[in-house]
């Protein structure tokens, strides 16, 4: 778990806050990992310390790192990724099933770097962390949640000091987000499937290959909660870009 004080890098800091503020954004942005000297951000660091990046010009390379896409990007289940993006980049969980479908959305149809730089260039991060501010876990207070899960939701994310993000593979919010539920707050577990009640959603695809040649260009996928990260997986695979995700009743 990423340090709750808020760490700002000033104009006149020294050489030690500057390591500091380094530290700070591994261990956020990285999700609390061990970081071996061969796998620092050396030109990155330097930046920063000349001060011809800010902090979260730096934020941003950490997060485009070799590091950070092997682990997050290319280890784990598309809707992890999105949810320890929200955890990791916003210091939030994702609020409702719209945010992390534009982001799956986004990854797919604009690559990996557009995905980073969304929440890096929007106007949440701005107004939460500025230029120098190191992004920390803001999921506890009133005005990182705009519902009253979303409390609840941070929890899921965040287990704590010992915790190391990379270690789990499995989303921890794909079903309370997908049916705007709560979250029971207990340790990671299997993925939760709702015993006959569980929601279903639509994923709307066009350009799929499933069973080329086909005539029509688009398709809609209809499968549970449960099953969406698979599905998304396997439209992945083929040249199928993901056009929409919504929940039916």
């Amino acid at each position: 778990m990423a340090s709750q004080t808020i760490l700002e890098l000033w104009p006149n800091g020294s050489l030690e806050e500057i390591q500091t503020i380094i530290r700070a954004v591994y261990k956020q942005v990285l999700g609390n990992p061990h970081v071996m000297e061969s796998e620092r951000l050396v030109t990155a660091e330097s930046q920063l310390c000349d001060r011809s990046i800010t902090v979260r010009e730096f934020v941003r390379a950490v997060a485009k790192s070799e590091f950070y896409r092997t682990r997050y990007f290319e280890s784990c289940a598309p809707y992890r990724f999105v949810e320890l993006n929200f955890l990791h980049l916003l210091g939030r969980a994702p609020q409702d099933q719209r945010e992390v479908s534009e982001h799956i959305v986004r990854t797919v149809a604009e690559g990996y770097d557009a995905e980073i730089d969304s929440y890096i260039d929007s106007s949440e991060y701005q107004a939460a962390f500025g230029e120098n501010v190191v992004p920390y876990y803001r999921g506890r207070s009133s005005e990182a949640n705009l519902k009253q899960v979303g409390y609840n939701r941070i929890f899921a994310l965040d287990r704590g000091p010992a915790q190391i993000d990379s270690s789990v593979k499995a989303a921890q919010l794909v079903y309370a987000v997908a049916t705007n539920s709560t979250n029971a707050i207990k340790a990671s577990s299997a993925t939760v499937i709702g015993s006959g009640t569980e929601k279903r959603f639509k994923i709307v695809v066009t350009g799929a290959k499933f069973d080329s040649p086909r005539r029509i260009s688009t398709t809609e996928y209809i499968v549970p909660a449960s099953k969406m990260t698979p599905q998304i997986q396997r439209i992945n695979r083929t040249s199928g870009k993901i056009v929409s995700i919504t929940e039916i009743a």
